[in-house]
């Protein structure tokens, strides 16, 4: 079966896949029915994208136009809601996120797009290349603009550092896990000297991390053919994963549950691989309280490219023009440096990598780190992993509650690398 066809039967398949899914599960900036003569526009994200205070400037220098921002916390929950939306044609926001591992899935169906170039002109020469290119559709079409690229480095509690009597400061702790054989001779020190407590959230943060560094082919081929069981990238990542499993030094807790939210309040873990995305979801985690607790080093094993989203205008919006223009706001230079500074993402818009602002910036919460520079040094080299349509869900329903089992003590290592790959062709198949 050809690419082409493949993509089309999948189309037909994920957007009548979901048929009865509860209302948007979403926090909003403000939800007011906008005034007579003014425009409403919806603008639909998961997890924080720093764009509350965006939007009230927005309105500040649009008085004709109304915002509001749906947030859903978790991806996973996002997904279903805006399948659900295209399907029916209805329900969706005028502008849309769409993360790096769904946006594949979403271009199989151009239908559901406006083409942005009318609108906002041929950005091209704005963003980062290869960032830019995802979001442009076969024929040419400008689907979606960027928004975030996934910089990775490594947040973790200087305090719980400095209580075990082990190098707390950025610098030190960076020296230490070159490499992730390093990571984990501090992970078994920090056992040993905090009493038993663990360094690691879990093994699956750590497997999307060595994912995200080396690049090239990952769960698919550049043909959107399944191939993790010959994918160097996805095995070294999954080597590293049971290795860290292997010397005992994660607190075996699941992402995104309440386990795993509380952890980072009660120091139940000492560090997490971190993107830029998740400062805002580290520090929306662990509160007020932890503030100056938390810090940010380098990752081992290098810099690597963990996520990013775009935004795209769903051909259902009843005003296109408008919610374009928002868009084209909302990812040019500043917005994004200030994005950056709210909550985290990394900028794509090569002007914001460039910005002295940028590049200068110091998060208070994480101690005052330099995440201008930590995250942004090593931006306009990050090498993309090839993404397949579905790329989130291999990632989530096959290799992560594998290796979830394994490091539960459920299955072994060889039962866990046998499943996976067994549920990467199912979940992957399109």
């Amino acid at each position: 079966m050809s690419v082409t066809t493949r993509r089309r039967k999948f189309a037909v398949v994920a957007l009548a896949a979901v048929t009865a899914l509860g209302g948007l599960a979403a926090c909003s900036k403000k939800d007011e029915e906008a005034k007579p003569g003014e425009i409403k526009l919806v603008v639909d994200h998961f997890g924080e994208f720093g764009y509350d205070e965006l939007v009230k400037q927005y309105e500040s220098t649009h008085p004709g136009i109304k915002v509001e921002i749906r947030k859903t916390a978790q991806l996973n929950d996002y997904r279903p809601l805006l399948v659900r939306y295209l399907a029916t044609q209805k329900g969706a926001g005028d502008v849309v996120a769409l993360e790096e591992g769904i946006i594949t899935e979403f271009k199989a169906n151009p239908a559901n797009w406006i083409d942005l170039k009318p609108y906002v002109g041929d950005k091209r020469n704005d963003y980062l290349p290869w960032k830019y290119d995802i979001g442009v559709l076969a024929d040419g079409r400008l689907m979606a603009l960027p928004t975030d690229v996934g910089g990775l480095a490594t947040c973790y509690r200087s305090d719980l550092f400095k209580a075990a009597g082990m190098p707390f400061e950025r610098e030190k702790v960076s020296a230490s896990w070159k490499t992730w054989a390093d990571f984990i001779k501090v992970g078994q020190e920090y056992k040993t000297k905090s009493g038993g407590k663990a360094l690691l959230d879990t093994v699956t943060t750590a497997f999307s991390a060595a994912m995200s560094q080396a690049g090239g082919d990952g769960f698919y081929d550049k043909d959107f053919n399944v191939v993790a069981d010959k994918s160097a990238t996805v095995k070294s990542a999954w080597d590293t994963a049971i290795s860290l499993a292997n010397a005992g030094i994660t607190a075996k807790i699941r992402t995104w549950s309440p386990e795993w939210t509380a952890g980072f309040q009660q120091g139940t873990f000492a560090a997490t691989l971190c993107p830029s995305w998740m400062l805002g979801i580290v520090e929306q985690n662990s509160g007020a309280a932890n503030k100056g607790k938390w810090d940010v080093a380098d990752v081992p094993g290098g810099g690597g490219n963990w996520g990013g989203s775009f935004l795209a205008v769903p051909t259902q919006s009843k005003h296109p023009k408008e919610a374009a223009e928002l868009a084209a706001f909302l990812t040019n230079a500043d917005s994004q440096v200030a994005a950056f500074k709210a909550k985290g993402p990394l900028p794509s818009n090569l002007k914001a990598l460039d910005n002295s602002d940028f590049k200068a910036y110091k998060n208070a919460y994480f101690s005052d780190a330099p995440v201008g520079a930590i995250f942004g040094s090593g931006a306009k080299t990050l090498k993309p992993l090839v993404l397949g349509p579905k790329h989130q869900a291999v990632k989530e329903r096959a290799f992560e509650p594998q290796l979830q089992a394994f490091e539960g003590g459920q299955v072994s290592a060889a039962k866990a690398w046998e499943d996976a790959i067994k549920d990467a062709k199912t979940q992957g198949a399109f």
